[in-house]
């Protein structure tokens, strides 16, 4: 039997752990429907016995203590929720445990923002890890050695697994639960919960948000100019004579900045406001094309499915609800 430990922190989200429960527990009720013995032992594990959520909406009782676990065979990290420094400041006393489990050879999984804190114990250092992309920008400024994956839903390396934004994380316990069951059984997970169970990223959903934290005044200047003149064909070349800089120096205090090269930077700006476009308005795809500075249709539709996972055709129809005249 596989143990389960889905952790307790203080400032997590009732949901986060809620669910995996749930999943679990479910997935152990289709082994016993179909005459096999249940796979998972699942425990809800923290410091102290209860935990509030929700500033006291919320009360969960747990398991087990922390200290009475010795080995298990999977940690979930729920999502965090609020100020992320403070959350991660009041469960200070996981990490150490987090890391013991994972020296003796536990699979540890976060969940959304829950990667903060698996970020917080150092074990993702040097490796690749997904969370909510709202959150990305705030990530790479606490945790630099971290390679985080733009627009992930699931990510996976050395025992180690992360999941992307907010509901993302069901795609990540169905992967787990493939892993530890079969194909099969993830399919019906799948259906039984109405989860896309292949679904590979978040840039459907994602909202650009210029990396602007930052002291470079002449970036900013910059980024700026991208942003008032979204119509207009922008070259580097424009860019870095605009804020008077070489060019080589500009794309080097550019991509330091923002962590995105300044070509990255110009789409994503131009395919935000197209995203807008087809949401809010009745703009054919060509329109919205020459409003954000393309005139090839090509290159406009591959950009746009490369950053949003989807055709300008199928953004449209999935997210315009304007009413037909």
């Amino acid at each position: 039997m596989k143990s389960v430990s889905i952790l307790v922190p203080e400032s997590s989200v009732m949901q986060a752990i809620a669910d995996p429960q749930y999943l679990f527990s479910a997935v152990n009720n289709f082994m016993t429907v179909a005459g096999k013995k249940p796979l998972f032992d699942i425990q809800l594990v923290a410091v102290n016995k209860e935990v509030k959520l929700n500033e006291g909406l919320y009360s969960v009782n747990v398991s087990k203590l922390l200290s009475e676990v010795k080995d298990t065979d999977l940690i979930i990290i729920p999502a965090l929720f609020g100020d992320l420094t403070h959350a991660i400041d009041k469960n200070r006393a996981l990490l150490p445990w987090i890391l013991e489990q994972y020296n003796k050879g536990t699979e540890v999984a976060s969940l959304c923002l829950g990667a903060f804190l698996l970020a917080s114990t150092g074990l993702l250092n040097g490796k690749k890890c997904s969370t909510h992309w709202g959150f990305q920008n705030e990530f790479r400024e606490m945790f630099p050695e971290v390679e985080l994956v733009d627009g992930g839903i699931i990510t996976e390396e050395h025992r180690i697994y992360s999941s992307g934004g907010a509901n993302s994380y069901w795609n990540l316990l169905l992967h787990l639960v493939e892993k530890y069951t079969d194909r099969h059984t993830a399919i019906l997970a799948s259906k039984y919960f109405a989860i896309d169970i292949d679904r590979e990223s978040q840039a459907t959903y994602a909202i650009f948000q210029g990396q602007k934290n930052h002291n470079d005044e002449a970036i900013k200047q910059a980024q700026d100019y991208i942003e008032n003149n979204i119509d207009e064909k922008i070259t580097i070349d424009d860019l870095s004579a605009e804020v008077l800089l070489g060019r080589r120096s500009f794309e080097r205090r550019f991509k330091e900045a923002t962590n995105n090269s300044v070509l990255e930077y110009i789409n994503r700006v131009k395919m935000e406001f197209a995203k807008r476009s087809f949401e809010s308005s009745r703009k054919n795809i060509n329109e919205v094309m020459y409003d954000v500075g393309y005139t090839d249709t090509k290159a406009f539709r591959t950009i746009f499915k490369k950053i949003t996972g989807l055709t300008p055709t199928e953004y449209r129809n999935k997210y315009n609800k304007m009413p037909v005249l």
